[in-house]
């Protein structure tokens, strides 16, 4: 590995955002490589080779570490795609879904398909969870699920002690296949219990649930 490729960096210092003017060319295969990398991270851990990552991607390592200098640099933007990816998604079934809780419905199906799962490991490997760029797209997917929740709850159909740390930390742990099993068809057996935790959801509540309902801030320092 050559000197760029192992040089360090100060915890947070991750690579701009790509300028406007990268070549379409580029774009593509910058978005190629997160893509890639979201499913091996998934699949494998986050310390899966990156020399796989560029495989799967289609690009060649050079490629890879011109985008990427380092693993943490890719970590820190697989992380925000995931959590941009999966905030459209809500946002989404608000705007297009005329039931409230089918909306809700919706986005619990798409965070799977997202791989919202993938978060909590990648968040734990070193990554700087106060970066200015992880704050806001942590913040924007919070009120997206919230809106969500809120017309769910509005409508009559959605219990009142939950929030959405409650949401997502059951989307987490529903959704997070266990690392090195290579288990890439896990979703065939996810979607049987969404439904019975969709079902959880709907009021009115048939239980008491202890302690109080979690925000995605209560997540963090958990």
């Amino acid at each position: 590995m050559t000197a760029t490729r192992s040089r360090t960096r100060a915890p947070g210092a991750c690579a701009a955002t790509p300028p406007h003017r990268l070549r379409a060319d580029a774009l593509r295969n910058r978005e190629r490589i997160i893509g890639a990398a979201r499913e091996a991270m998934v699949e494998f851990g986050a310390e899966i080779p990156l020399d796989e990552i560029a495989r799967r991607a289609g690009v060649g390592n050079a490629t890879l570490y011109r985008h990427f200098p380092d693993r943490l640099d890719l970590i820190h933007h697989v992380t925000l795609s995931v959590m941009d990816r999966t905030a459209d998604k809500a946002e989404a079934a608000l705007a297009e879904e005329p039931d409230a809780f089918q909306a809700l419905r919706r986005f619990v199906f798409a965070a799977v398909e997202e791989r919202i799962g993938a978060l909590c490991p990648l968040l734990s490997d070193g990554v700087d969870k106060d970066h200015p760029d992880l704050l806001a797209a942590r913040g924007r997917l919070e009120g997206a699920v919230e809106a969500l929740m809120g017309a769910a709850r509005d409508s009559g159909q959605l219990r009142t002690d939950i929030a959405v740390g409650d949401l997502m930390v059951a989307l987490t742990q529903l959704t997070r296949p266990l690392p090195g099993s290579g288990c890439t068809d896990f979703d065939r057996f996810v979607y049987r219990h969404l439904l019975l935790f969709l079902d959880g959801l709907r009021a009115p509540a048939r239980s008491e649930l202890p302690g109080c309902a979690a925000t995605l801030e209560d997540l963090r320092h958990s």
